[in-house]
């Protein structure tokens, strides 16, 4: 590779990123953890914009403060106006919820939501969107999730989601960087780190390459129709709902897909949180098989309480339950 491609490539893409979307905005945030891919687009945005490095600490790993402090001197050095370590407390009491994984990345995001000055710029490359497809599709989760990441979602912000992993590493090469390794990212303990070291670059060998690139392009058509059946849902919810209820015999009337998504977008509403596809096709069945069963349970933002989804007299109310 060309010795000024790796760092001529990220400049171009975050460069046409701000032209997309951040045009009115003068500064910059982005969430650094001392990584190749971080670092990379810490030194290349830092040239463009003001720019301040948030460096969440996990405090999972016995040195992550001395990493984080790197990260920091390292965001300085690059011409980062301000660097701020942010540590977090990850999971709670009863452990972590939905995960090591899960509850590291909520912790991570309410962090760099609750500090941040700006939008902010988040690492996430070509082949971590290949991997957050896989892993839908291994789930079940639907065309949502397999849709993947998006690159503009207020304030995330991913400028390098079209950037494969080995342009990242190139440039923190060309710059002279020395990015932290993390030892998660290769241990066989998470799904994903699997999924990165074994999954994909066997699926690569078998279909004799291409496949990240193509499950990127799969994640963009997705979020396309996805996007256009969340328009029509939200046009349609006015007309059948009856204050904070939704109304059965208008809601089957519905294409199935247009259906979902308002069922969904009307859970989220009522406080809903962590929704599966098999709760909101438990809740559709509610109008679609209808045979005076009972309400669907799903999460809730509160602690302590859970809300029910559930059908009396034709509509379809939503209820809290404590637990």
């Amino acid at each position: 590779m060309d010795r000024q491609g790796a760092v001529a490539q990220l400049r171009r893409a975050i460069k046409d990123f701000a032209q997309n979307y951040l045009a009115d905005a003068d500064r910059w945030c982005l969430g650094l953890s001392g990584g190749p891919d971080s670092l990379a687009l810490a030194a290349v945005a830092a040239a463009l914009r003001p720019t301040t490095a948030l460096i969440v600490d996990h405090g999972l790993q016995r040195d992550s403060a001395k990493v984080a402090e790197t990260a920091r001197v390292q965001a300085l050095s690059l011409g980062c106006q301000q660097a701020v370590v942010l540590p977090v407390r990850v999971g709670g009491p009863s452990g972590f919820r939905g995960g090591p994984e899960a509850a590291a990345r909520t912790a991570r995001y309410a962090a760099l939501l609750a500090h941040r000055d700006g939008p902010v710029l988040l690492a996430h490359t070509l082949d971590d969107q290949a991997e957050t497809v896989l892993l839908g599709l291994g789930r079940g989760s639907g065309a949502r999730s397999i849709a993947g990441m998006r690159p503009h979602d207020p304030p995330w912000c991913r400028p390098l989601l079209g950037v494969r992993r080995t342009v990242t590493h190139a440039a923190c090469a060309e710059l002279g960087l020395t990015p932290w390794q993390d030892p998660h990212n290769v241990d066989r303990r998470f799904t994903r780190a699997r999924l990165r070291g074994e999954v994909l670059p066997l699926l690569e060998d078998v279909l004799s390459g291409g496949v990240a690139e193509a499950l990127a392009r799969t994640a963009t058509g997705l979020r396309e129709d996805t996007d256009f059946i969340d328009t029509v849902a939200a046009e349609v919810l006015p007309r059948v709902s009856t204050g904070a209820a939704l109304d059965a015999a208008a809601l089957a009337a519905l294409p199935v897909a247009v259906r979902r998504r308002v069922i969904r977008g009307w859970l989220l509403a009522g406080g809903a949180i962590g929704l599966t596809d098999r709760q909101i096709r438990g809740v559709d069945t509610l109008i679609t098989a209808w045979r005076g069963q009972g309400g669907v349970a799903v999460g809730s933002g509160l602690r302590g309480q859970r809300l029910f989804a559930g059908r009396c007299d034709g509509v379809l109310t939503l209820r809290p339950e404590v637990i």
